[in-house]
């Protein structure tokens, strides 16, 4: 690796070398191309991270020396030394991965600080006080960040010299207690770390790059790459910044912006700063900051001259930002920018007005919004009819609604989460370290920090409810209870929060579906005229049918029949059927459940006038039909003990010999589908009966029905020979009988290995092949789904075994290659065979991009996905 380039002076780099630079580091460099009043600095590239870990966690050669050649730029650039005791330099350090990760390390602030040093910042800033506060940070952040000393140590050395003093306020501490405190802080190091405080500048500067390095395969590193998909060979750039101080007083100041509201979308400028202070106290939560506004009244020249970089960001970036910024004495620094996390309803807001304001195409609006974060408006909200018992009010951090258990500890939030329970996860305020409960909790409620603390950038970014801020509540970890207004919250009792309003709420509290905004129309019109793919649903009754439509979706590509047989009106007459000793008995139960079928498919289908229905005719084993065996030997084993009924016993007991006849090995194998079908022709009979006598009184009425006949299962071109005979006969003779012609057609799922492969024959019978990827998967991977999930398919993901979940993200190697094949062999015999998705994968975006790919006509998928799928459809077109 001899004369490799590991380190970048800002000048160096641009917005291109993000992979390279870090995604910090790159808007660094481009802010600093672009004359913005940036503090210069240098970094060290991803690729040096990479190597670090190859060489067993040591720096790469060269890097070291690279480091202090940059450093001595650096030095001549700023007039200052790094260990000067007159005229110091100090630096910033920060992580910087191509991708933001809130998971990375924290930023360590003002490092090259000394015994030494420290008076010479005193020196030059004329205020002892100030340089003491300096070095009380440093020590602090180096303690907790770099040597990983636990914060708590520090702050209650802190708490201590406060109470010696006698005040509540950090700002109330002189020169001397500052003084005070560096000592204890030094004690705590030295204490904790077995060696005292390290005094050499440049030996701070290269553990602070160690821990940076290190912080890429931390716990919550790993936790937020797995979450988010990010690819674990990425590695981390190390930022190195000359500092700007914005605690000399009160000319000065730090805060966070972002140039629309994060949260809505308007455009509007949308942030917080604090007058005489450092960067971290205000996502920290230390103190409450001022909205960005109030700058225009405290500084109107730095204010203007803000507002003007913000402008010259977005239209440079041409998209929304967050900006970090201190000003010192009066002067403004940028000391960082990135696109902005926003939540989903901002997204399509910013979006769409981008588009509007000529600033980005519709193409490239499109790509601006997450699919999978549209789930998060088309849930339910607050229904602002209902009687709330409000017990606080904090900032509205992220917007939504949730309620479950209050749980104060990160782990417990995990683990209660992992068993399905809910819960919503308390704290003062949260940290890197408490992402696993975060992404756990429903939602998140903190009693210290602002719009940008760690929790609202954390919980936005991931379309969680977050109320943050709430300084009414009181939280004592120790008795698991938090307090407000005299009411006592216990851990596990149930609150729901508003992060729309900031309100907290006690118990649960009613909601109500989601409003679609005008600007969310706009977008999917645009997504459906760029997307090659078609979009159905999944849907089972009218009212889901009703629902897809008015999602967008251009018709369902699934029925399935046997959840109209669970209704508890029908399910004896199922039972009936199933359980008839003849023909005749069977045939007498099937007249009554003929009309009740009838008005099912004539509600779906008029439903989707004029628009494509895909009824599945009944898939599953006939034993879900009936009572549970164990229950019905409880049942008998009471009635012999008691000496019950003798006729009810006897009943019970045929009962149970016809349920153990029916039950089996492996159902998922078993007597199901298109094998049902075949063995009891009289049930498919009566449900295309059915279907075929609801499509001539839709005609009659005047509506245009299109239904599609799907045969479930099949493994062979003979199997849907024989059914589609059936099928034909059942057609002909409704068409007879009513004097009215309709068009149908009959396909099939294909949901086995043995189906893909002779693909080619079965399309000589089929009009369409839809693919039901949920067994699809389950057979060609030897995973029962509710067995794999639920036993040993985390430790497959979590060991990388598999990449990725293959029931909720299709699994491309193994069974794509056979949806491949199907598509391949099918139209080799029918060109343009109409072929479509209907398994869960149908709504998730990573399996829409692979049918689109595949040239498939269509993917089908729960209602409220309809709008994520037209919008993945349309990013796949986009981006292929």
């Amino acid at each position: 690796m001899a004369g490799k380039k590991w380190v970048y002076a800002f000048e160096e780099g641009r917005a291109d070398m993000k992979n390279l630079l870090g995604g910090k580091g790159a808007n660094l460099a481009e802010m600093t191309y672009i004359g913005l009043p940036v503090p210069p600095g240098v970094i060290i590239t991803t690729e040096a991270c990479n190597q670090f870990y190859l060489e067993n966690r040591q720096f790469p050669p060269g890097m070291e020396e690279q480091v202090r050649e940059k450093i001595k730029v650096l030095e001549t650039k700023t007039g200052k030394a790094l260990g000067n005791a007159e005229n110091p330099l100090l630096v910033s350090v920060r992580s910087g991965a191509p991708i933001s990760m809130p998971g990375m390390m924290d930023t360590v602030l003002n490092l090259g600080l000394n015994d030494q040093t420290v008076e010479g910042l005193a020196a030059a800033s004329g205020d002892r006080r100030f340089a003491l506060d300096c070095y009380r940070r440093f020590l602090n952040m180096f303690g907790d960040v770099v040597l990983g000393i636990e914060h708590a140590k520090f702050e209650r050395a802190l708490e201590a010299q406060k109470n010696y003093a006698n005040v509540k306020f950090d700002s109330q501490l002189t020169a001397e207690d500052w003084q005070a405190v560096v000592e204890e802080y030094k004690k705590i190091i030295n204490r904790e770390t077995g060696s005292p405080f390290t005094q050499d500048p440049m030996e701070q500067l290269f553990k602070a790059i160690y821990a940076v390095f290190n912080s890429w395969n931390t716990d919550r590193a790993i936790v937020y790459r797995k979450v988010n998909k990010i690819p674990e060979d990425l590695g981390t750039a190390v930022n190195i910044q000359a500092m700007a101080f914005g605690n000399l007083g009160n000319d000065c100041g730090t805060g966070v912006a972002f140039t629309r509201n994060p949260s809505t979308g308007v455009n509007e400028l949308y942030g917080e700063y604090l007058i005489n202070a450092q960067g971290e106290d205000v996502v920290a939560g230390i103190r409450t900051p001022q909205p960005i506004a109030t700058l225009k009244d405290e500084m109107p020249e730095v204010y203007k001259q803000f507002v003007e970089t913000c402008n010259l960001l977005e239209k440079h970036y041409r998209n929304m930002q967050d900006i970090e910024f201190t000003i010192e004495r009066g002067k403004l620094f940028i000391l960082q920018t990135r696109n902005g996390k926003r939540t989903a309803q901002a997204a399509i807001k910013v979006a769409v007005d981008m588009v509007n304001e000529g600033l980005i195409t519709k193409e490239e609006a499109i790509t601006r919004v997450e699919p999978a974060h549209l789930d998060h408006l088309l849930h339910r909200r607050i229904d602002p009819n209902a009687e709330l018992k409000i017990i606080a009010k904090g900032l509205p951090a992220s917007p939504g609604a949730a309620g479950g258990k209050v749980v104060f500890e990160a782990d417990e939030a995990e683990k209660m989460g992992q068993e399905g329970q809910k819960v919503v996860l308390v704290r003062t305020e949260t940290t890197p370290d408490d992402i696993h409960g975060i992404v756990q909790a429903q939602g998140i409620l903190t009693s210290r920090g602002g719009m940008t603390s760690h929790a609202a950038v954390v919980a936005r970014g991931m379309g969680k409810p977050c109320v943050c801020g709430c300084e009414a509540i009181r939280i004592d970890y120790e008795k698991e209870e938090f307090t407000v207004n005299n009411l006592t919250i216990k851990k596990g009792d149930i609150i729901s929060i508003d992060g729309a309003t900031g309100q907290v709420i006690l118990g649960d509290v009613p909601m109500i579906d989601p409003e679609l905004s005008s600007e969310f129309q706009h977008l999917l019109e645009w997504a459906d005229g760029i997307r090659k793919l078609g979009v159905r649903a999944n849907a089972d009754n009218p009212v889901d049918a009703a629902i897809a439509r008015e999602f967008g979706a251009e018709g369902i590509g699934l029925t399935r029949t046997e959840h109209m047989f669970m209704a508890q009106d029908r399910l004896p007459i199922v039972q009936d059927m199933i359980l008839a000793s003849s023909d005749a008995e069977r045939d007498q139960a099937l007249a009554k459940l003929l009309p009740m079928q009838e008005e099912d498919f004539y509600g779906i289908l008029k439903a989707m006038e004029s628009l494509p229905v895909t009824i599945r005719l009944l898939d599953p084993p006939l034993h879900e039909f009936l009572p549970n065996a164990e229950e019905l030997v409880v049942e008998i084993t009471r009635l012999r003990l008691t000496g019950g009924d003798s006729k009810e016993l006897t009943e019970k007991e045929d009962l149970l010999r016809k349920v153990r006849a029916l039950s089996e090995f492996n159902p998922m194998l078993g007597h199901r589908g298109c094998r049902l079908g075949i063995t009891f022709p009289s049930v498919y009979a009566m449900q295309a009966r059915a279907i075929f006598q609801a499509v001539v009184r839709l005609i009659k009425e005047g509506y245009k029905v299109i239904p599609e006949v799907e045969i479930p299962l099949v493994i062979d071109v003979n199997e849907l020979s024989f059914l589609r005979r059936m099928v034909d006969q059942v057609a002909e003779a409704v068409m007879q009988e009513t004097g009215t012609q309709f068009e149908y057609t009959v396909g099939t799922m294909i949901e086995v290995p043995r189906a893909a492969l002779l693909a080619d024959e079965i399309a000589g019978v089929a009009d369409f092949f839809s693919f039901g990827t949920n067994d699809l998967t389950q057979t060609t991977l030897g995973f029962s789904r509710d067995d794999a999930e639920g036993k040993f398919l985390q430790e497959y993901v979590g060991k990388k075994l598999l990449a990725e979940n293959p029931f909720v993200v299709l699994d491309r190697k193994g069974v794509g290659k056979l949806m491949e094949m199907t598509v391949k062999l099918g139209r080799s015999v029918k060109p343009e065979l109409l072929i479509g998705i209907c398994g869960e994968h149908g709504g998730e975006p990573s399996s829409i991009e692979f049918c689109h790919l595949t040239a498939l006509n269509y993917v089908s998928c729960s209602p409220f996905r309809v709008p994520i799928a037209r919008l993945a459809a349309a990013q796949a077109k986009v981006n292929n």
